[in-house]
């Protein structure tokens, strides 16, 4: 499966990839190398930061004090988003708009090599930040690189049976995973990113984040290993 790319690559990081209990230096470091390397072959990124252990530290501390509602838990998990990527722009330097796109069309013109965008409002996950993202710069695709190295049949984690699906449409695809957002959910793209891509006719590309060496290959227009949604 190969997949080519126009100028501007959309990137959703999990934030488990980036802070998984504590922050990941080894993988920020590989990582922002991998994206330099693809900047200087013309590539421009747009890296959308999830929340990862960050946010699901806050909601649990937060919960066991009082029940949380899904906006409480949706806030927590924004201002996650938002820390984690305010750490990008400073290992990236010269390279990175120093402006977080916080809100949309916050950013209405990509003016560097590296744009960071977090979680906006409550509602979804930052799957459909990217997907937003990729409409309104015309990508035409978001890589979802997270924890899963596929979409799946089944929840690998629960059922031995579960088979990698690498090719799949929106509509299948979204009867695989629940109707409607739950935060904390752990679906590869959210309902809500789900649904806006079958509406604008985009793709995602799902692979594992921490495996760059496949993330290089996937930039490459290389066989990788993964799942394409459209």
């Amino acid at each position: 499966m190969k997949y080519r790319f126009g100028k501007i690559v959309i990137v959703a990081l999990g934030g488990s990839i980036m802070h998984p209990g504590e922050i990941d230096v080894l993988f920020l470091k590989q990582f922002r190398s991998l994206v330099i390397k693809w900047i200087g072959r013309g590539k421009k990124f747009i890296i959308i930061t999830g929340g990862g252990s960050v946010a699901r530290d806050y909601q649990k501390a937060a919960g066991q004090v009082l029940r949380l509602s899904d906006e409480d838990k949706d806030w927590i998990g924004i201002h996650a988003t938002r820390l984690n990527g305010h750490l990008l722009p400073t290992i990236f330097c010269k390279e990175a708009d120093p402006v977080i796109i916080d809100s949309r069309w916050k950013t209405k013109k990509i003016k560097y090599p590296v744009t960071i965008a977090s979680g906006w409002r409550p509602g979804w996950s930052t799957d459909y930040v990217a997907l937003r993202l990729a409409s309104d710069f015309g990508a035409g695709e978001a890589v979802i690189a997270g924890k899963p190295d596929h979409v799946y049949t089944k929840d690998p984690k629960e059922d031995k049976s579960a088979r990698p699906i690498m090719d799949l449409t929106w509509p299948d695809y979204r009867k695989l995973i629940p109707a409607r957002w739950v935060p904390g959910a752990h679906s590869p793209v959210d309902p809500v990113g789900a649904r806006l891509a079958e509406k604008e006719w985009l793709c995602a590309i799902i692979i594992k984040g921490t495996d760059l060496k496949n993330f290089d290959r996937l930039l490459a227009g290389k066989e990788f290993k993964g799942s394409i949604i459209k």
